[in-house]
């Protein structure tokens, strides 16, 4: 059915909810740990994460992320009853919020919330707790090193699709592996149903407005969607993400958990290597599903299939052992960008 409703008071609608969303926002967060604001260099990259009985993923997480020269956290933690926020406090330069709206609701607003107070003017690299950032040069440039490199090139914005990482045999048969050690045995992915669309495609990205809002340093990069999930799982999951954000004047850092707006696109590219099949999964995705904390269906369609197969496995003659990014370049699942192979090698001979 039309909205018979005249635009002008459509958008009046819209600003009315936008206006109610963030009073409800600002009334329900809380800092709870660090201090009032950072004191950031021009590089400095601030990560943002979500948190919800993250424990088991913490402490690799953090260790990852300073490895690629990363000092400063925010975490919104949303209603955790487990160790989270006492590993996150120990973290050196970490701010911890915490907020008890669904974060099926307000997942977009706490992000925004923590890049724009704590971080405004300055890059934001948004995770999930799962999600662990590889790029070529990682080593000799790290995410500070990076930044620098897409700042001298006039972008904002990093496109990194996520890459599923998983092991062989059976997804139970490792849902008690600690998370330092899966990301050893969780050194796999498979390519092979990988869905490409265009970037400004109008017909298959639900979110395209935003997308085309943007610019593009290379205009052959695309969204993808599927891939492993889909191949075992029917799950047409968006994989493409832009995680690092330049949070300046008139961008909407990540109004959408996949695209930001009103960004420019580098043509360096890195990848979220993503250990969703870890930490019992299964057993996070009941949870998921009986608390209605994620808006889409694709847990409970995990959880069906698990059931009716509860040796299922996403290993199959398929999988290729994870060797590094320039592996990701021969595979075509990431674009090489010219200028930042060059930036790298100038680095390593300096």
């Amino acid at each position: 059915m039309t909205d018979p409703a005249p635009p002008l008071l459509r958008r009046v609608a819209r600003k009315a909810d936008h206006v109610a969303r963030r009073l409800q926002l600002l009334a329900s967060i809380r800092r709870i740990h660090g201090p009032r604001r950072f004191e950031l260099a021009p590089d400095d990259v601030v990560v943002v994460l979500l948190m919800r009985n993250s424990a088991y993923y913490l402490e690799p997480l953090f260790s990852h992320y300073r490895n690629l020269g990363v000092s400063h956290f925010v975490c919104v933690d949303n209603g955790s009853d487990d160790d989270t926020i006492e590993i996150a406090a120990r973290q050196p330069g970490t701010i911890i919020l915490q907020s008890h709206l669904k974060i099926a609701e307000f997942e977009v607003e706490f992000r925004r919330h923590a890049a724009e107070t704590y971080a405004r003017d300055h890059w934001v690299m948004f995770v999930d707790t799962d999600e662990l950032l590889d790029f070529e040069g990682a080593a000799t440039l790290g995410l500070p090193g990076l930044a620098r490199h897409l700042r001298d090139r006039g972008h904002t914005a990093l496109m990194a699709p996520m890459l599923e990482m998983f092991a062989p045999g059976p997804i139970n048969a490792h849902a008690a592996t600690p998370f330092e050690t899966a990301l050893d045995t969780h050194r796999f992915y498979d390519l092979t149903r990988v869905m490409r669309y265009e970037y400004y495609d109008t017909e298959n990205i639900s979110f395209n407005w935003l997308a085309r809002q943007n610019t593009l340093a290379n205009p052959a990069m695309c969204f993808m969607f599927g891939g492993v999930r889909l191949k075992v799982f029917g799950e047409m999951c968006c994989l493409t993400k832009h995680p690092l954000v330049f949070v300046g004047n008139g961008v909407w850092p990540n109004p959408h958990p996949h695209c930001p707006a009103f960004v420019r696109v580098s043509d360096a590219m890195g990848v979220l290597k993503h250990y969703k099949f870890t930490n019992d999964p299964l057993r996070r995705d009941l949870e998921t599903v009986r608390d209605g904390i994620v808006p889409h269906g694709a847990d409970r369609l995990r959880v069906e299939t698990v059931r009716d197969n509860p040796d299922i496995s996403l290993f199959s003659h398929d999988a290729r052992e994870y060797r590094d990014v320039e592996q990701l370049y021969d595979d075509g699942f990431l674009l090489r960008s010219n200028a930042l192979s060059a930036r790298v090698a100038n680095a390593r001979t300096v």
